[in-house]
């Protein structure tokens, strides 16, 4: 997984409040199990009628957002259904960061596990960088210094520290496991000395205790 730091780039509005996931990718395409390929499954019911034939208007297919990779939001983004394909849609369109006054649990969870950054902002903010993303302006989020700069204007804000290490790291789940190998080990081969009668003993000896 790629590290975040800090990106810059054309942010697209979104502002209908209560966007699920089944909005952002339809059931119909969650047979595949590949992350790719579903850019343009991406708010496909909005994209196109229903007989598939696009239909010009929404926010993603028009210039400058075409290019966007960051998406300002309604409030209560990602709610429904616990679809991972959601996120990996948005980053195979190329969406590195969501920005929301309000991001769902399970939505929210799922891009940190896809190195996309999840940003919830008071209504107050939203509105202003709503307002930056329907002029086509470019915004600078850094997640080093957890601010997003529109020029010299910083607004600052917050995230969990934990993610927020994992995300500089390029971490997902495994990932982080990994990186807590070595401890991992460690505790193994200390509880099979301390507790050889139960069953992580045999398990530790066979891994080199």
């Amino acid at each position: 997984m790629k590290p975040f730091t800090r990106h810059c780039g054309i942010a697209a509005p979104l502002p209908n409040a209560n966007v699920d996931t089944d909005q952002i990718v339809p059931k119909q395409f969650l047979k595949t199990v590949e992350r790719k390929g579903l850019k343009s499954a991406l708010f496909y019911d909005q994209r196109h009628a229903a007989d598939g034939t696009p239909v010009p208007g929404f926010v993603l297919d028009r210039a400058p957002w075409t290019e966007a990779t960051i998406l300002v939001a309604g409030d209560n983004f990602g709610c429904g259904s616990s679809r991972e394909h959601a996120a990996w849609a948005l980053a195979d369109f190329g969406i590195c960061c969501v920005i929301s006054s309000r991001i769902a649990d399970i939505f929210y969870n799922n891009s940190i596990n896809n190195g996309l950054l999840p940003i919830t902002v008071p209504p107050e903010l939203l509105s202003d960088l709503m307002g930056l993303a329907e002029a086509g302006r470019t915004l600078c989020v850094d997640l080093e210094k957890r601010a997003i700069f529109h020029g010299d204007i910083a607004h600052s804000f917050t995230i969990d520290e934990r993610v927020r290490t994992r995300l500089l790291a390029g971490l997902d789940p495994i990932g982080e496991a990994l990186a807590e190998e070595a401890a991992i080990a460690s505790i193994e081969r200390r509880l099979a000395t301390t507790t050889p009668w139960l069953p992580h003993a045999a398990e530790a000896d066979i891994h080199g205790a």
